[in-house]
């Protein structure tokens, strides 16, 4: 567990000891990490990890069952008012007024912190110049890129010093998660703390530093290169026409340590050293003629389900 006392001054979110349960369902169980000021920091996890109950709790719009969070000093259940005022949230799912226009919704997430979108436009400049032709249209109209960049400024207007960010890409192209994640670097080369989470594996290598979660556990906390190191193993990539039924086959096999989809391929480890020559004899034996294999080198996705296997 972390000590809040041994925390380096530059710490813009400390988070010690966070427990949260729904009923019998343990959401959440004895997380804790930090993020320095300035820093892109990712929460990694698949649906039901517990991302959006952690973001919910740091936001201060939920109690956890125990442990702390401090925001920029100040404690998120004491002092929720103050954090309030210095944070920008941006939720999962849409939550702007959908009958009222880009403007409006800008317009009142300014006022509502005492500001306008006049004086910091050029905060949300390179994100609102780009929905700003279609300010008078129903935000309810919006498509789903649009939408995320209008929720981003409406998050941006009153110039947070952290910004949460809960699945913000989740549902949108490809292009645009992009062009989201090219402003999220921008923001934070600004001195933006930023705390974004994603189901994505893809996106983690973007961050700083990241957080690996699953079923509201803690498997990692480290730069993305860093966990992609720590993968030791030779990990191999098959290819077949029929790859359903080469993945019932390796997942029977008593030399493979794990097989899972990847993509078009299958990735597999396997548990002892093998001659590929004679293995894949007994594959073309078992009617796999077109086999494919190579050796490969692992992802962040890859070091996820490895570290899922280990942590059991």
């Amino acid at each position: 567990m972390l000590n809040p006392k041994s925390q380096i001054m530059s710490a813009s979110v400390i988070v010690e000891g966070i427990e949260k349960s729904y009923g019998k369902v343990k959401a959440l169980s004895e997380i804790s990490f930090s993020v320095e000021k300035g820093e892109l920091f990712g929460i990694i996890g698949p649906d039901g990890a517990g991302k959006t109950t952690l973001f919910r709790i740091m936001a201060t719009l939920l109690k956890p069952d125990a442990g702390t969070v401090t925001i920029e000093g100040f404690d998120a259940v004491k002092d929720y008012r103050k954090i309030r005022n210095s944070i920008g949230y941006m939720p999962g799912r849409f939550s702007l007024y959908q009958d009222l226009t880009v403007e409006e919704n800008l317009t009142f997430f300014a006022t509502i912190f005492g500001t306008t979108i006049e004086k910091n436009y050029e905060l949300i400049k390179d994100i609102y110049s780009r929905i700003e032709p279609f300010k008078n249209r129903p935000a309810g109209k919006l498509s789903g890129g649009m939408k995320q960049k209008l929720a981003l400024s409406c998050a941006m207007v009153h110039k947070p010093d952290v910004l949460f960010l809960d699945e913000p890409t989740t549902g949108v192209d490809a292009v645009s998660r992009k062009e989201f994640w090219e402003m999220l670097i921008k923001l934070k080369n600004s001195g933006i703390t930023i705390l974004v989470s994603t189901s994505y594996m893809d996106e983690a290598s973007l961050c700083d530093r990241v957080v690996l979660m699953q079923e509201g556990r803690v498997l990692s906390i480290e730069k993305p290169e860093n966990i992609i190191k720590s993968f030791s193993k030779k990990l191999f990539a098959l290819k077949s026409s029929d790859i359903y039924s080469l993945l019932k086959a390796l997942e029977k096999s008593d030399i493979t340590e794990v097989v899972y989809p990847f993509g078009e391929f299958l990735h597999v480890v396997f548990k002892e050293k093998f001659i590929t020559d004679e293995f894949m004899k007994q594959l073309i034996s078992e009617g796999f003629n077109d086999v494919v294999m190579q050796e490969t080198e692992p992802t962040i996705e890859d070091c996820f389900i490895d570290l899922m296997k280990i942590k059991k």
